[in-house]
């Protein structure tokens, strides 16, 4: 039998206990800890995620900062914001919502965000802190993987793990942190050869190529632990009343998998609820180092 792997209630338990710590924070410090959010345009995804991040930032005690800007403002005129955002006290995380205009510099952009402030994970400072093994920030999707797996396995050391897909904020930084915790990893993609033989040898599969049930149950090693990343909208079957309509699905062939994984995320309600909350756990680390204060590492 296949256990799902309850990703909602896990980022549950994580914001709570961020939220316990930021009301230690403020009691300490007399601020609250604060991540600023900037959003340029009107791409209906980006508002939603924006709008869940400021009510989850709130509900968690610390401060809000949204920061929203026409669709035609000049790539001048959001660094300045970002350059501002650097340099406020109250603010110990910066994230600019992705993707921007056609007309601005993404990594641009990212580059001017403080290291320290990047609590996206996103700078090219925090990516070579994460490959040598130093403090920093990690992308927010893996590191809620990583937590989610260590969560059902304990430790991860000496298995065999497959990422596929190789992106700068899933597949790459995933691959670090099983590294780190001592796992042997292959990072696959869509031209690797003979893919699902490669899947089929290892114990821990983290599904983030982007294309919709591509992975099928017969590429899973029995009893192995399936993260799917993925988020893929997808037309309903044809019936009576259902025209038009769509719905979510993974990277992984969720049921196919079923019954021969050990254990598998769902989509939607498996890795998607975490990365909001690993985003105010990111947050909340900032704000101590940014104020001088420990943090114990397994604290959050």
């Amino acid at each position: 039998m296949t256990d799902l792997i309850d990703g909602k209630a896990f980022a549950e338990g994580l914001r709570s206990r961020v939220g316990e710590l930021a009301a230690a924070f403020t009691a300490q410090t007399g601020r609250k800890a604060g991540l600023a959010v900037v959003l340029v345009g009107e791409d209906p995804a980006s508002q939603v995620y924006v709008r869940n991040k400021g009510k989850q930032t709130v509900a968690c005690g610390m401060a809000s900062f949204e920061h929203k800007l026409p669709a035609e403002t000049s790539e001048a005129d959001l660094l300045a914001v970002v350059e501002a955002l650097n340099a406020d006290p109250l603010v110990d995380g910066i994230l600019v919502q992705l993707p921007l205009p056609a007309h601005i510099d993404e990594q641009k952009v990212i580059a001017t965000i403080n290291p320290d402030k990047d609590v996206d994970g996103f700078h090219v400072v925090n990516a070579g802190r994460l490959a040598v093994g130093l403090p920093g920030f990690v992308p927010c999707t893996p590191l809620g993987c990583v937590m989610l797996l260590k969560d059902r396995l304990g430790s991860l050391s000496g298995l065999d793990a497959v990422v596929i897909g190789r992106s700068n904020i899933v597949g790459k930084p995933m691959a670090q942190l099983l590294i780190a915790e001592s796992c042997t990893v292959t990072v696959a993609h869509s031209r690797t050869k003979n893919l699902a033989e490669v899947v089929r040898r290892a114990d821990i599969v983290v599904a983030a190529v982007g294309r919709a049930e591509m992975v099928k149950g017969d590429w899973i090693k029995p009893g192995a632990t399936v993260i799917d990343v993925g988020i893929n909208r997808v037309p309903v079957p044809a019936s009576a009343g259902s025209e038009g309509k769509t719905r979510l699905v993974g990277d992984v062939d969720f049921a196919s998998c079923q019954g021969i994984a050990g254990a598998i995320t769902p989509v939607p309600g498996g890795v998607g609820p975490m990365t909001i909350a690993v985003l105010l756990r990111n947050t909340l680390v900032a704000a101590h180092r940014n104020s001088g204060l420990a943090l114990a590492p397994d604290a959050i």
